[in-house]
């Protein structure tokens, strides 16, 4: 199915996609209801040419299982890993916000910079997140402005774990 067909079908029985909020070039993420839990989440989906790719998939369910492990307040929260119709994905949490990119996109096309004090704050929280993962063996490997949430409380998560490294490990 291609990506944007799966916008109003339900996936692996379950979540609800309702819209889709991003796409790179391994994966497309969406908007979803999870209602047996009457949640909103995120879901991202490999795309399909990748998911015919063993050692990809393989991958991606290294990222789903390694975040999975993480508890932390500044760390994307992982809920579900699976497949269907050959494509698989990872379920997340969904931040309600906006990305660290867009926010200094918005403030910049305003001509205004983002303060000391918020700078700060987001820079501690993914700071303390980055600890974390290391502390438990993983390397995130692509952190950037598109790759942490702000909620709006203006709290950092940290998110996208795509290319993270196990210490020790080739992932």
């Amino acid at each position: 199915m291609a990506q944007s067909g799966w916008i109003g079908q339900k996936l692996g029985g379950r979540y609800e996609i309702e819209t889709l909020l991003g796409e790179g070039g391994m994966a497309s993420v969406y908007k979803a209801n999870d209602p047996n839990l009457r949640r909103v989440v995120a879901v991202k989906l490999i795309h399909p040419h990748l998911s015919r790719d063993p050692e990809f998939v393989r991958r991606f369910e290294a990222e789903a299982s390694a975040v999975a492990q993480m508890r932390h307040p500044h760390v994307i929260q992982v809920f579900d890993y699976a497949s269907d119709q050959d494509v698989f994905y990872i379920v997340f949490e969904f931040v309600a916000g906006v990305s660290l990119q867009e926010h200094l996109a918005r403030l910049s096309a305003d001509g205004r910079r983002m303060s000391f004090e918020e700078a700060a704050k987001v820079g501690r929280d993914i700071a303390s997140a980055l600890k974390y993962a290391h502390e438990r063996g993983l390397i995130h490997r692509d952190v950037k402005p598109a790759n942490v949430m702000l909620n709006f409380n203006g709290d950092g998560i940290l998110m996208d774990f795509g290319i993270v490294k196990i210490a020790g490990g080739t992932q």
